[in-house]
């Protein structure tokens, strides 16, 4: 049973979290000490440096040989039974969008586990929790983005960059760009439109007409594409932080060997501001927004359900499917509810898809997961 001294060390562990979260909220809006600028500087900082430190220095200490497989298949299994629903609603429901099904996927599976989940579950079920919330970020750094990154990628070249055939165009060739927030069944018109509006604006003198010039939608190959996934993920110093970390973690636990202490030292540094500093770069970013809500309130409702109702109830089926139970079962079921990882809304602006509604999520969900997951850890502590 979980009584009041339980939820007041969850409170004890996240206020930190949400000290240095309104600083960094206060410092932009109320107190005008950072330019935009400066804030830009900032994020850099904890993107470049802070974030893949804190990153590494748990990803270096997990033990391979050691982690709970069953649990990672469970997230396995919930992340399938997501992408199956997704799937079929997509292809089956005349309402049924591939660009929606991308987006719940991030909402409902991507997760804020190391800078809030480690503090959180630590408080509320010992170091061994912790040990499966930093199994779960390894393993969402290295799968989970970069299938996301994958898909949005995909889609983007599904879409097309529209070009003139060779053999019909003349030397100055016209290439068309499409927004990519653009529908794929309207990719083509809005394509045809543009081509017909470079087409008079250069040949005006000419009879010639927009059926001289045939568009075609480039078809990478599966290998380009994939390159330029790993191109992406190589800029990202947090891939460069989970996989270094995680094969070091391979090989110090493999041969018995433990980390120089001058490194050790050195990486600890720069990771003990880890937190501090992206949930301030977080109270910066929700500071820089327009509106705290740019999705609008429909959206919103849709962004905190599958983020606090269907990612959980997927991850229980997943649990259950190979037998979690105990604390682990709990540890399950409330990392799948933590917060929206903000690298979910940077994935969504650099593709134009649905932005707004990642950015509320982050946002919106931050500001209300305190009081959610301490009913989640009061309403599983009475499975007990």
């Amino acid at each position: 049973m979980i009584g009041l001294g339980d939820i007041y060390k969850v409170v004890v562990a996240m206020a930190p979290l949400y000290t240095a979260l309104g600083l960094g909220y206060g410092s932009v809006r109320w107190w005008h000490i950072f330019t935009p600028e400066q804030c830009e500087a900032i994020n850099r900082l904890v993107s470049y440096f802070t974030l893949p430190f804190f990153t590494f220095e748990f990803t270096v200490h997990a033990d391979p040989f050691l982690m709970n497989y069953r649990f990672i298949l469970a997230d396995v299994i919930s992340k399938l039974v997501i992408v199956s629903i997704l799937f079929a609603w997509a292809k089956c429901s005349s309402k049924g969008s591939y660009c929606w099904s991308i987006t719940t996927f991030s909402l409902t599976t991507l997760t804020n586990s190391l800078v809030v989940g480690v503090p959180l579950l630590n408080a509320m079920y010992g170091p061994s929790a912790q040990d499966l919330v930093v199994q779960s970020s390894i393993i969402q750094g290295i799968v989970w983005l970069v299938l996301l990154l994958f898909v949005l990628e995909f889609r983007k070249l599904k879409i097309g960059i529209p070009t003139n055939k060779p053999d019909v165009v003349s030397n100055q060739s016209h290439v068309v760009s499409i927004d990519t927030s653009v529908p794929p069944k309207d990719a083509a018109a809005a394509a045809a439109a543009a081509a017909t509006n470079n087409n008079n604006n250069n040949d005006e003198n000419t009879n010639s007409s927009v059926a001289d010039h045939e568009l075609v939608v480039a078809k990478p190959s599966f290998c380009s594409l994939m390159r330029t996934v790993w191109f992406k993920l190589a800029l990202n110093p947090n891939s460069y932080a989970s996989i270094i970390g995680i094969t070091w973690a391979f090989i110090s636990n493999r041969w018995h060997f433990e980390m120089p202490s001058i490194m050790e030292g050195s990486i600890l540094v720069m990771s003990k501001a880890g937190t501090g500093m992206a949930m301030f770069s977080t109270g910066l970013f929700m500071a820089l927004q327009e509106k705290l809500v740019a999705s609008g309130p429909s959206l919103m409702a849709f962004g905190m359900v599958m983020k606090f109702i269907a990612g959980p109830a997927a991850m229980a089926i997943g649990a259950i499917a190979v037998g979690l139970h105990g604390d682990v079962l709990r540890v399950a079921i409330i990392q799948a509810a933590l917060p929206q990882s903000i690298v979910s809304f940077i994935f969504a602006r650099d593709y134009g898809l649905h932005a707004e509604v990642l950015s509320t999520a982050v946002i919106f969900g931050m500001l209300v997961s305190l009081p959610v997951l301490v009913a989640y850890y009061f309403l599983l502590g009475l499975m007990s």
